[in-house]
């Protein structure tokens, strides 16, 4: 007889504490599927009911991980806010989110960074939801007359390499002291006032010359 659905999601919830207790305290190699049944007091036949392997619970801990982020760019694409604003809250928020875990514990936080490097495949669906995401406030901008002469695709790839200390945590985890929602919003300005195509003098030249 099936269980109910609700038990199958409470089971899964209980699996994913002890694993993620298992990965906070001795790393992602401490995670196996052998040692997960025995913490939550059930045969590795059991466990199966609910993971298929050890990369599935990885894909849960990361949904996890990731959901709280998600509802915060659903939240601001979704609101009325000008885009340029829209834009500062769209990474202030996570940034918010994210440094008060990297505050509770350092060398968790940097636990969760190198999972996170090592199951990059798991991670890179989100990196697309989060360039998804930002790609409509850009376009919302670009309509206000923002990003002259840009595609897209180019601004939303400026912009991430501008904010990457923002939003990719093994580089946040190096400068996270540096960091400051202030700083930030001082990027946020600086992108909308003058990222565009045209070129204002900066770009290489072919040789040097004595001054």
């Amino acid at each position: 007889m099936a269980r109910p659905q609700t038990d199958l999601e409470a089971g899964r919830e209980h699996l994913l504490d002890i694993a993620t207790a298992m990965i906070e305290e001795r790393g992602n190699a401490a995670l196996t599927m052998t040692e997960l049944a025995a913490l939550a007091g059930m045969s590795p036949a059991n466990l199966y009911r609910y993971f298929e392997n050890k990369d599935a619970v990885i894909e849960a801990i990361a949904g996890r991980w990731f959901a709280p982020k998600v509802a915060i760019m659903e939240e601001v694409v979704a609101s009325d806010l000008p885009p340029r604003r829209k834009m500062y809250e769209f990474y202030a928020r996570r940034f918010a989110l994210v440094r008060a875990m990297w505050e509770r514990d350092p060398v968790v936080f940097q636990t969760y960074c190198d999972v996170g490097e090592e199951h990059f495949e798991v991670v890179r669906s989100y990196v697309d939801l989060g360039d998804h995401h930002l790609g409509e406030i850009v376009a919302e901008a670009m309509a206000d007359g923002h990003f002259a002469g840009l595609e897209i695709d180019e601004t939303i790839s400026l912009i991430n390499q501008m904010v990457a200390p923002y939003v990719n945590i093994g580089l946040m985890a190096m400068v996270m002291p540096k960091l400051s929602e202030d700083k930030l919003a001082r990027i946020i300005d600086a992108l909308f006032d003058g990222l565009s195509a045209v070129d204002r003098g900066a770009r290489a030249v072919t040789g040097l010359r004595a001054a």
